[in-house]
């Protein structure tokens, strides 16, 4: 062989082994002359799945908040905000210009909803009131105002009529009945002598503002040290 046939093998040995890959295979190249990178089949699941594997995560978390949601009791109730009248209570029995009167032994489905004090700390310069509201057992509105504003001027704006529709006898004392047609407002009015007004209104039905004034009972100062409960005292 001469030097020539020694040189063009060895010539073509090199371009050989640059022709293939170091597995002995040939090389790839992209369209743009680059080489391609060969990856193992475990690597290519781990870069092509990953994205899946999430997905597949967050469906299984899914489904099971979805199977909790639906095996969790719900109440399609609406809860009515209570609240606690034992502070206007206990200011109206110590500081009120008259003799206060409250609830006593309603029963637990009325529920206390609102209370506020009118002219307190006024110095006798205005009026005291004291409005407290319940939602009763047939879900109507009840509300006992009292005041010792003048009662000609009081038991009208109270009561939203000047009409008078009768009386009612309530523990042996008479009540006066108003009524309001556009509003659906039921009033049951009575004058103490002190000329103090209690009232009881809402668009319960006669029935059940019957009951509200029926419990009604005077507080005695005697008992203003006492902190009073912060609902009403229930009966059965």
């Amino acid at each position: 062989m001469t030097e020539e046939d020694v040189s063009e093998s060895r010539a073509g040995s090199a371009a050989g082994s640059a022709a293939e890959s170091p597995s002995g295979s040939p090389a790839e190249k992209a369209p743009d002359g680059r080489p391609v990178i060969e990856v193992s089949p475990a690597v290519h699941k781990r870069l092509t799945t990953g994205l899946g594997g999430f997905t597949m995560a967050m469906a299984a978390c899914l489904l099971v908040v979805l199977a909790i949601y639906a095996i969790t009791p719900r109440s399609n109730e609406e809860l009515l905000p209570t609240v606690d009248y034992g502070a206007q209570l206990w200011a109206m029995r110590n500081d009120a210009p008259f003799t206060a009167h409250s609830p006593e032994g309603l029963p637990a489905a009325w529920l206390p909803t609102s209370s506020r004090l009118h002219g307190m700390g006024s110095d006798g310069e205005k009026p005291v009131a004291w409005h407290l509201g319940f939602v009763t057992p047939s879900d109507e509105y009840a509300a006992l105002e009292q005041s010792n504003e003048k009662a000609s001027e009081y038991v009208p704006r109270m009561t939203n009529s000047s009409k008078v529709v009768g009386t009612q006898q309530i523990n042996g004392v008479a009540w006066t009945k108003y009524h309001r047609k556009d509003k659906k407002a039921n009033s049951l009015a009575r004058t103490l002598p002190d000329g103090v007004s209690l009232v009881v209104t809402g668009t319960a039905s006669y029935e059940e503002l019957t009951i509200l004034a029926a419990s009604l009972k005077p507080q005695s100062k005697k008992d203003a040290g006492l902190t009073p409960s912060a609902t009403p005292t229930t009966g059965p």
